[in-house]
């Protein structure tokens, strides 16, 4: 394997806020497909998780609602792994995703460094071809200076109402459970088990939610990510974008560039309307959280959320809510079905040979023993798609 880094030293940290960021920290939409993996929602994950295998098990469960990529265009959740490439002190916890046989996309990768003195640095980097150049969340770090000494930095913008920002520090980041675990002395790097064909027995693709019930969704939920988190343009390991993106390391797969400049994604962006769908669901999974009864945005002609106007005491100034498809307590709405290919049972053998251009994912148990997990997965028939 091509080493990840040559040379890589910490920087200090720096401030990441600029003025326009502290005014509004939310991403609305990328017109990408990561506009389907909400990284700020991987991050509050990647923090509660004990260990990398817990954390890529529950990146693939459907009742989170986290995961809602279909890379290939199969109308099936692709499954996400979870790769550990340790170099020294820095761990580069990389998402990926079969999209064939023949090729794998990187999604984004946790960059976490420990120094000498037990503090952490972590940044969470999305992928270009997923998410565009530059797109970095991390902590929110106690910073020693803004750049506008004017700005408190106490506030970020979510749901269109300013929250109060959780600061953390470089030696608390430390203390959580996943980041312990991958310092402990005895620690294996965790290699995901599953590939393209070879998936967790209680694993089963489901279809993906168009992404405006996604968005509906996780709306409910930017009171915590903007409170805990932020954007950052700053790369804080030296190195690490070129590292990233010229030494091998990154993956990449043909067929989603060509689905991102053909504009085979686009179809997810075309049910505004879904959005109060997916508020109803997570007040039904969340019925305590704060931000409960907060009212979504309305859409422009593009589907995009319009959220300028500010909240009033009087509600007079809020947006009008498009009128929902289904009711809520009723099945969300999800994608058309495409025809799917999948095989109902999976092949107890490995395929002797590999298909020019796949289409589908077969899905079989693995041949040899996982190299992490515990006990391997027992497999169950694949039920036909919905």
């Amino acid at each position: 394997m091509k080493r990840f880094f040559g040379a890589i030293f910490l920087t200090q940290l720096q401030p990441c806020f600029t003025p326009a960021m502290a005014q509004s920290s939310e991403q609305q939409q990328l017109g990408l497909p990561g506009d389907n993996l909400n990284l700020y929602a991987v991050l509050k994950l990647f923090r509660e998780s004990p260990t990398l295998e817990g954390f890529e098990k529950s990146l693939n469960d459907e009742s989170l609602k986290i995961n809602n990529l279909d890379l290939n265009n199969d109308d099936q959740i692709d499954y996400i792994t979870v790769d550990d490439n340790v170099e020294g002190a820095v761990h580069n916890i990389t998402l990926k995703v079969a999209v064939s046989e023949k090729e794998v996309q990187n999604v984004a990768v946790i960059a976490v460094q420990k120094d000498e003195k037990g503090n952490v640095t972590l940044q969470m980097v999305g992928d270009e071809d997923l998410y565009g150049k530059d797109y970095i969340i991390e902590p929110n770090y106690e910073d020693t200076q803004t750049p506008n000494p004017g700005y408190a930095g106490n506030t970020a913008t979510a749901n269109n109402s300013e929250v109060k920002v959780q600061t953390t520090t470089p030696a608390q980041v430390a203390t959580w459970p996943v980041v312990t675990y991958i310092y402990m002395p005895a620690y294996n790097p965790w290699y995901s088990p599953w590939h393209w064909g070879y998936y967790p027995g209680y694993w089963r693709p489901w279809r993906p939610f168009y992404w405006h019930y996604y968005y509906g969704y996780h709306y409910h939920w930017n009171y915590y990510y903007y409170g805990h988190f932020r954007p950052c343009p700053t790369y804080r390991i030296h190195g690490w974008h070129h590292s990233y993106y010229h030494a091998g390391y990154r993956r990449t797969s043909v067929h989603v560039q060509i689905n991102v400049r053909q504009g085979r994604y686009k179809q997810t962006y075309s049910r505004p309307q879904m959005a109060t769908a997916g508020a109803a669901s997570f007040k039904r999974d969340n019925p305590k959280a704060p931000s409960v009864n907060t009212r979504l945005p309305a859409f422009d002609k593009q589907g995009r959320p319009v959220i300028s106007r500010p909240q009033t005491a009087d509600n007079t100034n809020r947006p009008a809510i498009s009128k929902p498809v289904n009711k809520p307590g009723t099945k969300p709405v999800t994608r058309p079905v495409q025809p799917s290919t999948k095989p109902v049972n999976r092949p107890t053998n490995r395929p002797v040979t590999k298909p020019l251009q796949p289409t589908t994912k077969p899905v079989t148990r693995p041949v040899s023993k996982p190299l992490q997990p515990a006990a391997r997965p027992v497999a169950k028939p694949l039920k036909k798609g919905i």
